[in-house]
């Protein structure tokens, strides 16, 4: 098993930029000049800890509007002395549209958004009509988007989104993240809610 390098952890894991109408500086974020994966909406940070602690040759950020749910990445985070790990507090579609810079995600990680299941605010859906477009912009090429949801209307929609893309091809989710449950997925597992899961690779 690899081990975090003997960089010191700051003293917070949640990133507070100089701007927030700026894109981010990764150099100002993390420590180690390392690819980049981005959880736009981490919920209680379960599988972006873990993934952060099993790979220290990357670094990761998750992002979220709830301060709760930032302490909990932080607290879990810091007790696993992870230094490749940091969180912003800010909406996740705020976040890829005007914060993460151009060709610099590797993947973005979107597990379970909320699917605003009435149809007047399906509008407020992160995945909509122009999520391809600002995704393909962050990433580099080959980068990857890897989604869930228990939400089957919700699903239909990502799956026609990225169908009509010219910038994505869909491909198989990778075996690891799989093996991984969020929280949210284990509580759909425990009371037998299917969830769906799909991947695209940027061309």
């Amino acid at each position: 098993m690899e081990t975090q390098s003997a960089t010191a952890q700051p003293a917070s894991l949640v990133h507070q930029p100089p701007s927030f109408f700026d894109r981010l500086d990764w150099a100002r974020v993390f420590e180690q000049p390392q690819p980049v994966e981005v959880e736009l909406g981490c919920g209680d940070s379960t599988l972006i800890v873990e993934l952060a602690r099993r790979h220290p040759e990357r670094n990761f950020l998750g992002v979220e509007r709830l301060r709760g749910r930032l302490k909990k990445l932080d607290r879990k985070g810091r007790r696993a002395g992870l230094t490749n790990l940091r969180g912003l507090r800010i909406e996740a579609a705020y976040s890829l549209e005007y914060l993460l810079p151009p060709q610099s995600v590797s993947v973005l990680h979107i597990y379970f958004p909320d699917p605003w299941p009435k149809r007047k605010h399906w509008p407020n859906r992160l995945i909509n009509g122009r999520f391809t477009e600002l995704a393909a912009h962050v990433l580099v090429p080959g980068g990857m988007v890897c989604l869930r949801t228990d939400d089957a209307a919700y699903f239909k929609q990502m799956t026609e989104v990225f169908g009509a893309s010219t910038s994505f091809v869909a491909v198989e989710t990778p075996a690891e993240l799989l093996a991984l449950p969020t929280d949210f997925e284990r509580d759909f597992q425990a009371k037998g809610v299917q969830t769906n899961q799909a991947a695209y690779r940027r061309k």
